[in-house]
């Protein structure tokens, strides 16, 4: 890969269709210096409303591909609450501007229009048992609804044969989403895309919360009663860390003495398959791996986040 130039120097297209964005993408190619490894295209996935978490994914793109594309779209089929839907931030302008700061070199912004041009899909990418449990349980058709539009965008942002030279092909996705990120893996593997996906770490508060769009929803109270997800989690991995039983219940427990938290699940799966671990989390030491999962609310607002164990 060449090495990238600094980002104040960088010009920031913004387009709004697949054939712009194709056009953009060879262009952009295209004006590479020569070099002796194949150039490398990064994407970017996001539903806009970015925030430091997202300013670290783009950074980290960044810096191993030498063209990123970075897409804006709010999916509406993976929102099983129109209200919720209605009420995402749409904040172009500003998203703009923090994925200028980061390096983006395209920002794909498409109508729904673009997206689905015969509206909803008849044809459906269906998440299957992966996508049933956890988030899927209580958001209905959410990860089918995901799946269906990162396909899309994989597609739309692939590079083009017509090329004539090899191009490494790469998606990025954030760790704090893991279903997700375990279903888009299974999805590429299966389906046979030509792209590489790569996650990255979570970036919290300095308090510990999980950084999201939906943080700006809650109040003072609320946002440092949330924190509790984050103690649950620490608690857990410290006895994981020293081989203890994980007493998953009792970590559990600390919910019931946040009022305005409702805990909807605190689990500990396989990281690849999400099949829950009921073994050595109670009475016996911990070993191996795991992937430690939960989802709370919070007055209105849902909070996930998670935590690998044993690594």
């Amino acid at each position: 890969m060449s090495t990238p130039a600094n980002s104040a120097s960088r010009a920031l297209r913004i387009v709004r269709t697949a054939a712009e964005l194709s056009t953009a993408i060879v262009q952009a190619l295209e004006g590479l210096a020569p070099g002796n490894s194949p150039a490398a295209l990064g994407l970017v996935p996001t539903m806009g409303a970015l925030h430091s978490g997202h300013e670290s994914l783009v950074s980290t793109a960044r810096e191993q591909n030498d063209v990123l594309v970075v897409s804006i779209f709010v999916n509406e089929l993976q929102f099983n609450d129109r209200a919720d839907f209605e009420r995402y931030p749409r904040t172009l302008d500003a998203d703009i501007e923090i994925l200028a700061r980061a390096g983006a070199d395209i920002v794909f912004a498409p109508e729904v229009s673009t997206v689905y041009p015969d509206g909803r899909p008849l044809v459906k990418l269906d998440s299957g048992a992966l996508g049933e449990k956890f988030e899927g349980a209580s958001r209905p058709g959410h990860f089918d609804g995901m799946l269906a539009v990162v396909a899309k965008l994989l597609h739309f942002c692939m590079p083009p044969a017509s090329l004539g030279v090899p191009v490494a092909y790469r998606a990025y996705f954030g760790q704090k989403d893991a279903q997700q990120l375990v279903l888009i893996n299974r999805m590429v593997a299966d389906l046979n895309y030509p792209v590489e996906i790569r996650s990255v770490p979570i970036i919290r508060s300095a308090e510990g919360l999980a950084l999201s769009s939906r943080n700006q929803f809650l109040t003072k109270e609320q946002a440092k009663a949330a924190l509790v997800i984050h103690r649950a989690l620490n608690l857990v991995k410290g006895r994981a860390d020293r081989h203890e039983p994980l007493y998953l219940e009792d970590a559990a427990g600390l919910f019931e003495m946040e009022p305005l938290v409702e805990l909807d699940y605190f689990e500990l799966v396989d990281p690849r398959t999400l099949q829950e671990l009921a073994f050595n989390c109670q009475d016996t030491p911990f070993t191996g791996e795991g992937l430690l999962l939960v989802a709370a609310k919070v007055g209105k607002v849902r909070l996930i986040d998670n935590m690998s164990l044993g690594y």
